[in-house]
C-alpha cells in the first residue's frame, strides 16, 4: 500500500520516532549486513520513504527556490510540503548519527583488530546472502543467468579483476552514488557496496576525522584539519544526491518491472561480495593457520549475530 502523506503537522513523538526509524537505517546500513532499506521494509515505513525520496525533482527543487518572491510562495509551500520533510530530516539525523558512532568505531578497529572487524564482516556478508536467498527462486534459465552474472560480477570487483578507473574525487563520488542508491534497496547494504569498491575503511576514517576536526573547532582546532576530511565527505554526499536522482530511479524502475529477477542480480551481488573484506586481512597479515582459524572464528560470530537478529525480528525478506 502507498503512503498518503497528510499536511497535519507532526507532534514531537512523530519527530522522535522518525529519529529512531534513522537510528536503525543507518546502523544497518554502515554495516555490511541487513540494508536499510529491509530494515525500512520491516519496520513499514519503506513507501513513505520511497515516496518522500522521489518527491524529489528538478522541477520541485526550482519552484521551492523561487519561493522567495511573494507571487510564488503559495506554490512554493504546496511544493515543499509534498517533500515530506517532517518526516525526512530526523531520519536523516538518526541516519548519520549511526553511521557517524559506527564509522568511529570501525576506522578504529580496522587499524587495531583488522582479523576481528573484516572476519566478522565476512560472516554477517555470507549469513545475510543465506537469510535473504531463502525467499526468492530461480524459477527460469534467466533467473539463472541473472544469479550467475550478479555473483561473478562481485567475485570479479573482489579479486580486482575489475577495478574502478583512476582515482581520487571522481571515485568518492562514483561511490557515493552507488552506496547511497543501496542504501534504499531492500537487500543490499551501501556499505557492502563500498567495501566491494575499496572504499569502505578509507570514507570511514575520513568520515572519523572530519567529525573529530570539526569538534576540534570548538576548542582552538585548525581550520585546515577540517578542510581535508570534509572535501571527502563532500564529495560523496555529492555523489550520493547525484545517485538518489538517478542510479536509485534506474533500479525502482527495475524492480517494478521485473521484482524477481531484479531482487536475484541483488542478493547474488550479496553471496559474490563474501570475500571482499578478507582483502583489508590480506593487507594486514599473512595467510598463516591462526589467521585463517581466528578470521573463521569471526565469521562465525558474525554469521550468528546476522541470524540472531532475523530470529529476533521474524525474518527478512526482501520483497
Amino acid at each position: 500500500m502507498e503512503y498518503e502523506r497528510t499536511d497535519v503537522p507532526v507532534d514531537r513523538l512523530e519527530l522522535l520516532r522518525a529519529y529512531g526509524y534513522g537510528l536503525c537505517m543507518g546502523a544497518a546500513d554502515a554495516l555490511p549486513g541487513v540494508s536499510g532499506g529491509t530494515v525500512a521494509l520491516l519496520l513499514g515505513f519503506y513507501s513513505r520513504l520511497i515516496a518522500a525520496i522521489t518527491a524529489f525533482t528538478p522541477r520541485r527543487a526550482i519552484a521551492v527556490l523561487r519561493g522567495y518572491h511573494p507571487e510564488r510562495r503559495t506554490r512554493a509551500r504546496e511544493e515543499l510540503l509534498e517533500l515530506d520533510l517532517q518526516f525526512l530530516i530526523p531520519l536523516g539525523v538518526g541516519m548519520v548519527t549511526a553511521v557517524v558512532l559506527i564509522a568511529d568505531v570501525v576506522s578504529s578497529l580496522a587499524e587495531t583488530h583488522p582479523i576481528a572487524i573484516f572476519g566478522f564482516f565476512t560472516g554477517l556478508i555470507a549469513a545475510s546472502a543465506i537469510t535473504l536467498g531463502r525467499s526468492l527462486e530461480l524459477s527460469s534459465p534467466t533467473h539463472v543467468g541473472a544469479a550467475v552474472a550478479g555473483a561473478t560480477l562481485a567475485l570479479l570487483v573482489a579479486a580486482d579483476v575489475l577495478q574502478l578507473p583512476g582515482g581520487g574525487p571522481l571515485v568518492i563520488v562514483f561511490a557515493g552514488a552507488i552506496a547511497i542508491s543501496a542504501m534504499i534497496l531492500p537487500g543490499i547494504s551501501g556499505s557492502l557496496i563500498l567495501i566491494l569498491l575499496g572504499q569502505y575503511v578509507f570514507l570511514s576514517g575520513e568520515l572519523s576525522e572530519f567529525v573529530r576536526a570539526g569538534l576540534g573547532l570548538l576548542d582552538d582546532g585548525s581550520l585546515a584539519a577540517v578542510t581535508g576530511p570534509g572535501t571527502t565527505v563532500a564529495l560523496f554526499m555529492v555523489g550520493g544526491i547525484v545517485g538518489l536522482v538517478t542510479i536509485a530511479r534506474v533500479v525502482r524502475a527495475a524492480l517494478a518491472r521485473n521484482r524477481g529477477l531484479t531482487l536475484v542480480f541483488l542478493v547474488s551481488l550479496i553471496a559474490g561480495s563474501v570475500p571482499a573484506p578478507l582483502h583489508n586481512i590480506a593487507d594486514a597479515h599473512a595467510w598463516t593457520t591462526e589467521t585463517i582459524g581466528l578470521t573463521a572464528a569471526w565469521a562465525v560470530v558474525g554469521a550468528i549475530a546476522l541470524f540472531s537478529l532475523e530470529l529476533l525480528v521474524g525474518g527478512f525478506d526482501p520483497e
